[in-house]
Order: structure tokens, then C-alpha cells, then sequence
């Protein structure tokens, strides 16, 4: 058996233990093995060509590559931080993560990294985990994915995602497992004081830590906005279904999130637009109408304020498959 091509997607903020926790424990394994073994090539990559991540830290990376399996480590997601432009800023690596699983090749999450594979519309119609206290979040981003808070690791037709931290290490066990067999993945636990019989991230969670419970009202309100981007937004039906004034939904609305439903639904239409322009050839105007607006030109300035560029410019940026 030839060696395993193990790529760390480095990024801007990135934590940097998660790009270098799962090569260290597979250079163990390595060394547990013995060289009768095949072993693991592993490198950390990046379509930039310097990258700093969390603390300050300036990481070394080589050009993207053809690799068996491509790790994607995560960011810090603190309250307050605008997710949305997060990920826009990160599009050459949510390209590179679409690139990367088209050829047919395996990636992996660590942590909230599920919600770069989420943007890239891999866990659409597939199960899919995160750290705990996230869940919530990448579930209402990702209406279509099957999350489950419980697991610490998932792995659905070739796309894996893990729990936090360290559940990378759970996860490089089971690969270690599967390419160098369970004696060298028990002896590599045993040398680096890992747990290799975990199975779940139940007993870790800390419900003082979890979102209050008065979010459920806020999150239903977003719920019911994204299952139709392209209805016209009518302040007083809304609330009329949830049996609230316009005045209160607003309030609660605000109290719990910190926006309006209005810019909620803004920001969910610009994140369904991103999608359509970067997989499909359909025009601006269609896109336009599908998300809810009749008048591009209204439209084409909404996005702009979202992301910095006009629709087509993003188009040209960061469609799929472009050279």
C-alpha cells in the first residue's frame, strides 16, 4: 500500500493546532508502524501564498496539490463575528475545497471548518456534526444537512466532519485505523495519551454554554423566512404568524439576534445568490427574481454591500470550475 496523501488546507485565522494536529499524530503513527508500513505524506497547503493564522502565528504552505484526503481546519467563531463575510473572504479556499471533492477525493472538517464544506454545498442531503455548542448554527446556515450535535464524528459518501478541537484526534485515529490497522491505531493512541474510545460529545456538553432558550422564537422566524427567499417580505404577515405584534416581533427578533428579520433575509438571499452564481449559468436577472428581488439593479447594489462586488464580477471571481 502506497502512502496516504494527507493535505491541511491553511487559511487566514485559522487555528493553527488544527492544522497541525492531525499530521503530527499520523507522524507517530508513522513511527509506531515501523517502515514495513506505508506511511503518510503530509503537507500544508493553501491557494495563497503567505497565511497567518489564530495568534498571530505565519504558517509555511505549498501550492495546492492533488491529495487523498484534504483536512480543513477551523476559524474562531466569537459572538459578534459577521460569518457571511467571513466566508466570502475565504472563497479561494471554499473553491479549492469544491475542486478538491469533484476529482472524487475525501475532505474532513475539524470543527466549525464544517462551515467553510457547508458554503461549498457539500453537506446539502448528507449528515454532518460540529462542536456542540455550534450545532444550532450550522444547522439554520444549512437547512439541508442533517446535523447531529451528538456525534463526533461523521462521515457521509466521502465527506467527513468532526466535532471540536479535539476531535481531530478521533478522527485521525479512525484513518489510521483504516491505512495502517487497528494495532497501530491503539499503540499511536496509547504513545500520545489520546482517548480511542470515544463515540460520543454528549457528555461534554455544558447547557449553561448552549444558546438560550428564548432564541427558539428568533430561530423560528428564520426558519419560516428561508423556506421562501423569493416571497415578498410583508412585516405584518410575519408576524401575524407568529401571533405577535409588529412591534413585538421586531423586538424579540433584535433581542436575540442583534438584527431585523429584514436584514436577516437580505443577508440569507445574498448567501442563496452566491450559490446560484457560482454553480450554474443562469443570469442575473433570473438569479435576481429567484431570490426575491424584480428589479436587478436593486438587487445588484444589495450584493454589493453584502460582499464588496457586483454580481458578475463575483461570478467571474469565483465560478466553479473557472481558470
Amino acid at each position: 500500500m502506497s502512502a496516504l496523501r494527507v493535505g491541511v488546507l491553511a487559511y487566514p485565522g485559522c487555528f493553527a493546532s488544527e492544522v497541525f494536529g492531525v499530521p503530527d499524530l499520523l507522524t507517530m503513527a508513522t513511527h509506531v508502524a515501523g517502515p514495513d508500513r506505508s506511511g503518510y505524506e503530509v503537507s500544508v497547503v493553501s491557494p495563497r501564498r503567505r497565511i497567518t493564522a489564530s495568534g498571530g502565528v505565519a504558517l509555511a504552505v505549498a501550492p495546492l496539490r492533488e491529495v487523498d484526503v484534504l483536512v480543513v481546519p477551523g476559524f474562531e467563531l466569537v459572538p459578534g463575528l459577521d460569518v457571511d463575510a467571513k466566508l466570502t473572504a475565504l472563497a479561494p479556499e471554499i473553491a479549492a475545497i469544491r475542486s478538491h471533492t469533484a476529482a472524487g477525493n475525501a475532505v474532513v472538517s475539524i470543527c466549525v471548518g464544517a462551515f467553510l464544506l457547508a458554503e461549498a454545498g457539500l453537506l446539502n442531503r448528507r449528515r454532518a456534526t460540529t462542536a456542540w455548542l455550534l450545532a444550532d448554527e450550522l444547522a439554520q446556515r444549512c437547512p439541508e444537512a442533517d446535523v447531529r450535535p451528538e456525534r463526533l464524528v461523521v462521515t457521509d459518501k466521502g465527506v467527513t466532519t468532526t466535532a471540536a478541537f479535539s476531535a481531530m484526534y478521533d478522527f485521525a485515529l479512525e484513518l489510521i485505523r483504516q491505512h495502517s490497522g487497528a494495532d497501530v491505531a491503539r499503540a499511536t493512541a496509547r504513545v500520545a495519551l489520546v482517548d480511542d474510545a470515544r463515540s460520543s460529545q454528549t457528555p461534554y456538553v455544558d447547557a449553561r454554554l448552549l444558546p438560550h432558550p428564548g432564541n427558539e422564537f428568533s430561530r423560528r422566524v428564520m426558519r419560516r423566512l428561508d423556506q421562501d427567499l423569493a416571497a415578498r417580505y410583508d412585516l405584518a404577515a410575519l408576524a401575524d404568524a407568529f401571533r405577535v405584534s409588529t412591534r413585538t416581533l421586531l423586538r424579540r427578533f433584535a433581542d436575540e439576534t442583534g438584527r431585523s428579520p429584514l436584514e436577516y433575509l437580505q443577508s440569507s438571499r445574498v448567501r442563496r445568490a452566491r450559490h446560484l452564481l457560482e454553480t450554474t449559468d443562469r443570469t442575473v436577472a433570473s438569479i435576481s427574481t429567484t431570490v426575491g428581488y424584480k428589479d436587478p439593479g436593486t438587487f445588484a447594489a444589495l450584493f454589493a454591500k453584502h460582499t464588496g462586488q457586483r454580481p458578475r464580477d463575483y461570478r467571474a471571481t469565483f465560478r466553479r470550475g473557472a481558470n
